[in-house]
């Protein structure tokens, strides 16, 4: 249309004069051509309605791919946080699951030490009953010195009669004081030495019978200083502090027992 317009030139009115058409032939081409100007127009601007529609939806098309690529992005996120979140319970769940069966190692292994050195206290005791005291062995009776006597090491108190025993949750059957390695550990009564040797669990180990079915325990000991039959006297030095049961800190592990039974030493000992 464009391009008949331009060929055929603007209205010329000598032009038409000299043509020798019809004039009104001529006003009613224009009158239709008029017509197909409008429709023109109106096509035109549906066209750039068109464009201007296609624009909008392309704007949103991209705002929409735009906002899918941020979804995406945080569901990567999500489910990143979420498989690494999983891979630390799964952990956690394993740490936990060791714990559980190194306390159980432990409890076995607690409660089989305890049992050892009960079945080895049962057996001097039946030794003790047995045997025959010495004539003039008898001086001052052990149960007469409740409350005056004196913790065998100088430290710090850190495990008392009674309390768990580490992770196994076993009651300790005396008292753990905390003193630097190789301190003399003195005997809290005079008596004889009737073990003295290494055993799992307490290490070197001696144990000192002061009559009456009365035993103490002393035990973690770096060095024994005496031997099984030597007579000690109260304040003696029998044994240096050490580690060797296991302990992870130096010191003595001590305990009292009537009959084979183990009872609260610090009920026995006068504090300072």
């Amino acid at each position: 249309m464009l391009a008949a317009r331009y060929a055929g030139g603007g209205p010329d009115a000598l032009r038409v004069a000299l043509s020798g058409d019809d004039p009104s032939a001529l006003s009613r081409t224009l009158h239709y051509l008029g017509y197909v100007s409008r429709a023109a127009a109106s096509l035109i601007a549906a066209h750039r309605a068109g464009i201007a529609e296609l624009e909008h939806l392309a704007g949103e098309a991209e705002a929409q791919h735009a906002r899918l690529l941020a979804v995406e992005r945080a569901s990567r996120v999500d489910r990143q946080k979420i498989l690494a979140e999983r891979r630390e319970r799964r952990r956690v769940l394993e740490r936990v699951a060791g714990e559980v069966r190194k306390s159980r190692k432990e409890i076995r292994v607690l409660r089989a030490d305890e049992a050892r050195l009960a079945r080895l206290i049962e057996r001097i005791g039946r030794i003790l009953v047995e045997s025959v005291p010495e004539p003039g062995d008898r001086h001052v009776t052990f149960s007469t010195l409740r409350g005056q006597l004196r913790l065998p090491v100088r430290g710090e108190l850190t495990g008392r009669f009674g309390a768990p025993r580490g992770a196994a949750g076993t009651e300790a059957k005396g008292v753990f004081i905390r003193a630097p390695e190789g301190q003399p550990v003195r005997a809290i009564a005079g008596g004889k030495v009737v073990y003295a040797d290494w055993m799992r669990g307490f290490g070197n180990l001696l144990i000192v019978d002061h009559g009456e079915a009365y035993l103490s325990v002393y035990a973690n000991n770096e060095s024994l200083l005496k031997q099984v039959g030597d007579a000690v006297a109260p304040g003696d030095s029998i044994a240096t502090t050490g580690a060797s049961g296991g302990n992870e800190e130096s010191g003595l592990y001590f305990e009292l027992r009537h009959l084979g039974r183990a009872f609260d030493p610090l009920r026995w000992v006068k504090l300072k």
